[in-house]
């Protein structure tokens, strides 16, 4: 009698188990994607991350998309269009589209894909208990920041002056451009910064660049950037000037030399998050994730544009090496 209440007790648990399976199936997750960028490769990243999942567009899952295109004043009413929706989790790229949504929610989850230092912008309380509404993953910019200076140095021993792109608009620049600062004596470098807050700044500021006849560039990870990528990898070909950015797309269509976590990985990554919150857990309580790898993109046909030779020691570091 108690084997045959046991077989019971198990085919309820499997029918219940299926019913629940069932069910979750039935239902439609519905994600928005708030992004300052232009449109780029990011959300298919997010779509194949879902689709492991078991979420497939058109079946369970619907993608709300808003797109600042590098302007951000349009990232309060874009993240108040998703609000108003009433979606189930917002997703987001970068700092600012993260503070965007935050402040038009308190109540909705929000998983960053990629960002800075989420503790110093005030998005959570800590990396381990974030607290609030808001989880996801950080890129490290606090700490990668200084890492790139000194490759910029090791890639172009000679150079002194160099120009800095950053945004005043980007909460997370200023603490960066101080830790930025402080190891450039070190370096023996000079650093200028440039400001850009939009996109229509952006030609004054490439020409007060090129007024000031710097060694190198140097190209924070910004929206507004990222938008205009083509703009400013020209921008340093025209000038012959080395360049390191904060992205591997800039160096794929063109720039110099990269070093950054995958995008492409934490917006897969990011996934994961939203289907957790998706299941019941609380953003709050889910840690925020650093990135296992950081990658050094290296292109050796601008390398020979700009005459310059890239020393052995990044060439056998890089992991990757466009040819």
């Amino acid at each position: 009698m108690r084997g045959y209440r046991l077989v019971l007790v198990f085919l309820f648990c499997v029918a219940a188990e299926t019913c629940l399976a069932a069910d979750t199936a039935k239902r439609t997750a519905h994600i928005g994607f708030l992004r300052a960028e232009a449109p780029d490769t990011s959300l298919e990243s997010f779509r194949r991350g879902m689709r492991d999942l078991g979420y497939v567009e058109g079946r369970n899952l619907v993608i709300e998309q808003r797109w600042a295109n590098g302007k951000y004043d349009d990232l309060p009413r874009l993240a108040q269009e998703l609000v108003d929706l009433k979606v189930d989790v917002i997703l987001t790229a970068s700092t600012p589209a993260a503070l965007a949504a935050q402040r038009a929610t308190r109540t909705i989850p929000i998983v960053i894909a990629r960002g800075a230092d989420p503790v110093a912008s005030g998005l959570v309380a800590s990396l381990a208990r974030p607290g609030g509404n808001v989880t996801g993953l950080t890129s490290m910019v606090d700490e990668l920041s200084t890492k790139r200076l000194e490759l910029l140095k090791e890639v172009v021993p000679g150079i002194v002056h160099v120009a800095v792109l950053w945004s005043v608009g980007n909460p997370t620049h200023g603490p960066l451009r101080k830790r930025m600062d402080a190891i450039a004596p070190n370096l023996k470098l000079k650093l200028a910064p440039v400001n850009v807050i939009n996109p229509s700044e952006l030609d004054h500021a490439l020409g007060k660049i090129a007024a000031r006849n710097p060694d190198a560039l140097y190209v924070f990870e910004d929206p507004v950037f990222s938008s205009n990528s083509a703009k400013i990898i020209g921008f340093a070909a025209k000038h012959r000037l080395p360049a390191i950015y904060g992205g591997v797309a800039f160096v794929r269509d063109g720039g110099l030399i990269s070093y950054a976590p995958s995008f492409d990985a934490m917006f897969k990554r990011a996934a994961g998050y939203v289907d957790k919150i998706l299941k019941g857990a609380t953003p709050g309580d889910l840690p925020i994730e650093r990135p296992t790898k950081i990658e050094l993109v290296v292109n050796l046909k601008t390398a020979k544009a700009l005459g310059i030779t890239i020393p052995q020691s990044i060439l056998l570091r890089a992991d990757e090496v466009i040819r």
